[in-house]
């Protein structure tokens, strides 16, 4: 892998981030082998990845289920319009490659809150001229301002996917978390969907708790692991899709040559807002 420098991940960098203290975002895309990170998160990467291998997995079927997701709403259910809350840094598949591989005239706005993936806000904005991809510096934590952004480049009369991929668990209090969630879909015309992923601990338990606790000791954002039950009451109201609520590395999974694949501890779930 192409290692970046520890103070430069790739790009000029905004003033206002903090290159010692690991962020979510970079120690994402170190696991999957991006190069956006700086020192401080490869040493935090490493360290979680030593004690809890499976954190590589989890990652990685993240990304998987993300494709599989917006592959099946594009094709399968005619939707062209995607709002992707927390995107992190652009790896391999972003959402607006997926979609618009499918359908060159879907829209999709990114949105954020790392000052460093506004930096880097011209890679994701590379898209197809028939449609548009557009980055908002926002806070999931204030779901009005994220909503008012997006109609600039969305149309809120026809469906759109809201992703919600390994953010809503940056959110401690599970009450607030369901608000946001329910307010964001709440704006949604009918016939749009949700897609929601969610660190769990119900594969590996008590290894789990202690990579999720030396994160929370090191790190930032904080991550709150939650519950399958307790995913799926982001769903209230919603239509879900089969399979249900399930690990991601489960959801509508490619076929494989030799049997199915490992569950891993996130877990995730599909929705249609009637």
């Amino acid at each position: 892998m192409n290692e970046p420098s520890d103070s430069q991940p790739g790009t000029s960098l905004p003033n206002d981030i903090d290159t010692n203290v690991p962020h979510t975002a970079r120690v994402w895309n170190y696991w999957l082998g991006g190069k956006d990170y700086f020192a401080v998160d490869r040493e935090l990467g490493e360290r979680i990845r030593e004690f809890l291998p499976h954190v590589v997995d989890i990652a990685r079927a993240d990304r998987a289920f993300l494709v599989r997701a917006v592959t099946h709403l594009t094709r399968e259910a005619g939707v062209r319009q995607f709002l992707d809350v927390g995107t992190g840094l652009p790896t391999a598949n972003n959402t607006h490659e997926v979609a618009q591989a499918v359908a060159p005239e879907s829209r999709i706005v990114y949105v954020d809150n790392d000052p460093l993936i506004m930096a880097h806000a011209r890679a994701l904005l590379v898209g197809t001229p028939e449609g548009s991809t557009n980055y908002i510096h926002a806070d999931l934590h204030d779901p009005a301002t994220v909503l008012e952004s997006a109609r600039a480049s969305l149309d809120f009369i026809q469906p759109i996917a809201l992703i919600l991929l390994g953010v809503v668990e940056h959110i401690p209090d599970f009450d607030d978390a369901r608000a946001i969630v329910s307010q964001l879909v709440g704006a949604l015309p009918s016939g749009s969907y949700l897609v929601v992923a969610h660190d769990t601990n119900v594969v590996l338990g008590e290894k789990s708790d202690e990579a999720v606790r030396q994160w929370n000791e090191s790190a930032t954002p904080s991550i709150t692991l939650r519950s399958p039950e307790q995913i799926a009451r982001f769903f209230d109201g919603l239509e879900v899709l089969e399979p249900g609520v399930v690990s991601t590395a489960l959801w509508r999974p490619e076929p494989a040559e030799v049997g199915t694949p490992a569950p891993v501890d996130a877990y995730c779930a599909v929705g249609r807002k009637p």
